[in-house]
């Protein structure tokens, strides 16, 4: 889902989540094979370069995002929430295959900065090999219609991960030809 590609239903609810274990910062689920793929990249990343992890966010429920949307448009107004939050129905969080990733000890959390700290970097050049697209570059706001968000991951199992790689393919809209863009429709 994007701005242009709402889920259906609008408050769908993945059919089972689990708790990884994993330390989190804000206990949410995610889809089991999501938590399981989280387990493995927290244990390589702390095995191959001796950095911690933790999970900013992973499953919300549609009226958890209608609250997370709310306050980010009572804080910073509706132009800035939609390139920062999706609304409800859109969010990748309700589907159970999104997670905020954040370094520990916390540094840059939910901040463009991320992509700077030697987890960010480690995430960027490694996620793929767990199933995990880095899903707003940069680069990709006009695509993605988000601003970038080095933090946050979307789990898109490991042979499309290792596929969009090889194919230097950066976003979903990109890969599967759909429309995105920066204006809800």
């Amino acid at each position: 889902m994007n701005k242009s590609r709402a889920l259906k239903p609008p408050a769908f609810v993945p059919p089972s989540l689990r708790f990884a274990n994993v330390t989190y910062v804000n206990r949410q689920p995610s889809v089991p094979a999501v938590a399981t793929a989280l387990e493995q990249m927290f244990a390589a990343g702390k095995a191959e370069a001796g950095l911690d992890f933790s999970v900013q966010s992973a499953y919300r429920s549609y009226d958890s995002q209608v609250r997370v949307y709310n306050d980010d448009v009572a804080q910073n107004g509706v132009a800035y929430a939609d390139t920062d939050t999706a609304r409800p129905g859109h969010s990748e969080h309700q589907t159970g295959l999104a997670v905020d990733i954040s370094a520990v000890p916390a540094r840059c959390s939910l901040d463009a900065c991320f992509a700077q700290t030697p987890q960010g970097v480690w995430l960027a050049a490694n996620a793929y090999r767990f199933g995990f697209l880095l899903r707003y570059p940069a680069d990709k706001v006009a695509v993605t219609g988000f601003t970038f968000e080095p933090w946050h991951f979307r789990y898109v199992g490991t042979a499309l991960a290792a596929e969009l790689r090889a194919k230097r393919i950066t976003t979903l809209e990109e890969f599967f030809g759909v429309p995105g863009g920066t204006q809800y429709r």
